[in-house]
């Protein structure tokens, strides 16, 4: 009887312990439409990484938007990068994301730094990327807006889950601490925040 009840405890641990069941991360196709419909602007939202380098990043970064603008050629998208690293906030305009359709990867490079990614299959206002880094993974999500529903961020914490991500391995960004967007009216605060550093 004893053992029983011990055996039956085990198992409703064990169960207690798996991770939710969630759908596969399909790739999305690199062709013409995909990269027409991730050109313009997005806000970061939430980041996770068991890459070292990639922590201590994420840690740093409290908000980032950023842009994808048409290369020199099909294959290429140039990027600008607004983010609040810490207290400062940065603009990048140097790096440029070369994609590799035969592979369904997209490769960030910025100066001498480079990082790989797959763009997931997802909603056309989500822009959801596994990071490919020396076999450390990574999630990523962003979206056209800081308004995501809360299906979504739910089912994408749902993936950080199923991936074993540990909170301390998990970073959201904060609309509070967003930098200033050349162009566009600033927040309902109306509070001014410090102009970018161009990088």
């Amino acid at each position: 009887m004893l053992a029983g009840l011990t055996l039956a405890l085990g198992l409703a641990l064990a169960l207690a312990a798996e991770p939710p069941s969630c759908a596969p991360l399909v790739p999305a196709v690199l062709d013409n439409a995909t990269l027409t419909g991730i050109l313009g602007k997005w806000v970061y939202l939430i980041g996770s990484s068991k890459y070292p380098p990639h922590l201590e990043e994420l840690r740093a970064l409290k908000h980032a938007i950023f842009f994808f603008h048409p290369g020199s050629h099909e294959d290429e998208l140039n990027t600008t990068e607004i983010m609040r690293m810490n207290e400062t906030c940065v603009t990048r305009k140097s790096g440029k994301i070369h994609v590799f359709r035969d592979n369904g990867t997209l490769m960030h490079v910025d100066g001498q730094v480079t990082s790989t990614a797959e763009l997931i299959r997802s909603d056309k206002d989500l822009l959801i990327l596994r990071h490919l880094n020396a076999n450390f993974p990574g999630l990523s999500l962003s979206a056209r807006s800081p308004n995501v529903s809360k299906e979504h961020l739910e089912e994408f914490r749902a993936q950080l889950a199923c991936h074993k991500f540990t909170d301390d391995e998990i970073f959201l960004s904060s609309e509070k601490d967003a930098c200033p967007v050349p162009g566009e009216e600033p927040d309902e605060d109306g509070e001014a925040a410090p102009a970018p550093q161009p990088v």
